[in-house]
């Protein structure tokens, strides 16, 4: 029984961060009905199998989001796939959306449309740049609207570099956190008035969370530094170096004031504490190539391990910089219940990013294929047998496969 065991969420949405949001629900025992367009459903189902990604015969984008779920495949164009639509409307505590403005209109999906059947809903939106505005209406996904327009992208480069793309779901899954926060305070609001209400979030606003120090900056009209490499930061203390056997760690010393000792005590530079080319902040920013070289060559010294117990001795804040292989078989993620096994599967998925104190999560289930549940929703929404055969012989609800 999790917390959210008794909450029915309809995840009318498409990708990422709207879905993901009932994804997030469903790990804390929410039951959650994912409706969809027959006969391929959500095209996030494929993601994985575009250029560029990870190759693999498994979709494994959809392994992770799509888990929990029960698919109900739904034809919109039909009149009488509205009916069923309404049926779930009515049935559910949440409805997640993504769907631009000129969809929602189509088809009758508003908030406006829909709350007059269920006043305790509460309606979740998610947006790619907002509910008003000039690009209001603009499709956006998360390299557009939260990863470039946010600015980060155009930060994210060492000096004459291009920028780079973000990872798939680099931005979704943290918008999808946003929509998951707003959806648990209209839930607080309805436990004490009784009624429904919309809520929303986008893409770019949550861009601009993520990147609001520098935001924040040029609001104050400030003074951007020179952009460096990494053989001439800013600041040799927070860089990434490579240790003998071909590990790559970042250091992130923010306390000058008790952090240079301690790093040359780690590194056993004794002589260099009161050297006056590294002793303060803006020498070590002045003389930031001689620095990284040396710091290069005594890191080139040692295996990883050995530097993790030297950092550990010396309370250095540092981080392995592993491969995505390596982040796979982390250890301490696991420990810490990050991953979870795939009930009935020989994989593991990650979980949502919350943990609450006496609760288990409930265990991560296969993604449904397409209309995988259509026939067991309908008849808990009091579709009888011949009424169903009917809806799939017209094509409004597909069976699945």
């Amino acid at each position: 029984m999790g917390i959210l065991t008794g909450i029915r969420v309809l995840d009318l949405a498409t990708y990422i961060a709207g879905p993901a949001a009932a994804t997030i629900m469903s790990d804390h025992g929410a039951e959650v009905i994912k409706v969809e367009r027959p006969p391929h459903g959500d095209p996030y189902r494929y993601l994985s199998q575009l250029p560029a990604m990870p190759v693999s015969e498994h979709l494994y984008c959809w392994l992770l989001d799509g888990r929990n779920k029960k698919s109900v495949a739904l034809d919109l164009v039909h009149a009488s796939a509205r009916g069923v639509l309404e049926k779930l409307v009515a049935w559910c505590d949440v409805l997640v959306t993504n769907f631009q403005p000129a969809l929602l209109l189509k088809f009758r999906l508003r908030y406006e449309d829909l709350a007059p059947l269920n006043g305790r809903m509460i309606y979740a939106s998610v947006t790619g740049y907002g509910e008003t505005g000039e690009e209001a209406d603009k499709p956006g996904y998360d390299q557009t609207a939260y990863w470039a327009r946010s600015g980060l992208m155009g930060m994210m480069h060492q000096a004459g570099a291009d920028p780079v793309q973000s990872p798939a779901g680099f931005g979704d899954h943290p918008t999808s956190m946003a929509l998951f926060a707003a959806i648990m305070m209209a839930l607080y609001q309805r436990e004490r008035t009784g009624r429904g209400s919309k809520v929303t979030t986008s893409l770019m606003a949550n861009g601009a969370w993520a990147n609001s120090c520098q935001i924040q900056a040029s609001f104050v009209g400030a003074e951007w530094p020179v952009r460096r490499t990494r053989a001439n930061p800013n600041n040799p203390l927070v860089n990434h170096y490579v240790t003998r056997d071909g590990h790559r760690f970042i250091l992130c010393l923010l306390e000058p004031a008790r952090d240079w000792e301690r790093l040359c005590r780690a590194l056993e530079w004794g002589r260099l504490l009161e050297d006056a080319r590294f002793c303060t902040p803006q020498g070590r920013h002045e003389n930031s190539p001689e620095l990284v070289a040396m710091i290069d060559a005594e890191v080139a010294g040692k295996d990883m391990a050995e530097w993790a117990q030297i950092f550990r001795r010396h309370d250095i804040v540092w981080g392995p910089v592993p491969t995505m292989d390596e982040v796979g078989q982390d250890a301490q993620m696991a420990a810490a219940g990050v991953y979870a096994e795939i009930d009935g599967a020989p994989w593991r998925t990650v979980l949502s990013p919350l943990q609450v104190e006496g609760e288990e999560k409930v265990k991560p289930s296969l993604a449904p294929a397409v209309g995988q549940h259509s026939d067991e929703v309908l008849h808990t929404l009091g579709y009888p047998e011949p009424e169903i055969r009917r809806l799939v012989e017209t094509g409004a609800v597909f069976r699945g496969y």
